[in-house]
């Protein structure tokens, strides 16, 4: 599944669990500006298991830095599609950002918020194509302005954001999951999980039916969420 697809799939399933799975899991009601914040930082979320891919069009999201950061992961992790492709993954982030925004506050939060909008605005093509300066230098400038405007309204330790970051993950897992070489969701054990959909990346069933639908029904969803005057929670 293609990086876009990912993003827009991570935006769904947090516009869609965000008024029922956090007051059942976090014992909180996500505010309106809280659910917005959330469905824009999990579509990022949902490419953090790609940063096992080196070569990838996300490795250069932040030109050198991330090119390094994903060298780095996929040697790690035993490459695409192994140890980031699985539960340990969701869990190993989930925790980790748990810890993170528990005792290093807003720093880390402010940090974060920075490169998961760098995720979603190369994952949603919001910046030009390539990978040089005109490109990474546009997903930082355009990343810097976003976390400006959500440090204005975000907590210094949102209890929300590690669930935001574990369910990007699982987004992940469920897209890859219906393409062809599947997800080891129990590595180390080497077995894939695959329910094929997808039989090629980026074909028309990917492009031009299922991201457009997930797209449609996640602006519906935040609709009834967070600007009907009746919303879900």
């Amino acid at each position: 599944m293609m990086g876009h697809s990912h993003a827009v799939s991570g935006a769904l399933l947090f516009a869609g669990t965000a008024p029922y799975l956090p007051p059942m899991m976090l014992h909180t009601h996500l505010a309106p500006q809280e659910i917005l914040m959330g469905t824009v930082l999990c579509a990022g979320a949902a490419l953090l298991p790609d940063l096992d891919h080196h070569d990838g069009t996300i490795a250069n999201f932040l030109g050198p830095v991330s090119k390094m950061l994903c060298r780095f992961v996929a040697w790690i992790s035993g490459g695409h599609r192994h140890a980031t492709h699985s539960l340990f993954f969701v869990a190993f982030m989930t925790l980790g950002s748990w810890a993170g925004v528990t005792y290093l506050g807003r720093p880390f939060t402010v940090g974060m918020t920075f490169f998961l909008l760098a995720l979603a605005v190369r994952a949603l093509n919001l910046c030009p194509p390539g990978h040089g300066f005109h490109a990474w230098g546009t997903i930082v400038a355009m990343a810097s302005v976003g976390t400006a405007a959500i440090a204005k309204f975000i907590p210094s330790a949102p209890g929300w954001l590690p669930y935001a970051i574990g369910l990007g993950c699982v987004a992940h897992l469920l897209g890859d999951s219906i393409t062809k070489r599947g997800a080891p969701w129990l590595w180390p054990l080497k077995t894939r999980y695959e329910i094929v959909v997808i039989k090629r990346s980026g074909n028309k069933m990917e492009t031009e039916i299922l991201t457009p639908l997930m797209g449609v029904a996640t602006i519906v969803l935040l609709w009834f969420s967070v600007l009907s005057p009746h919303p879900l929670n």
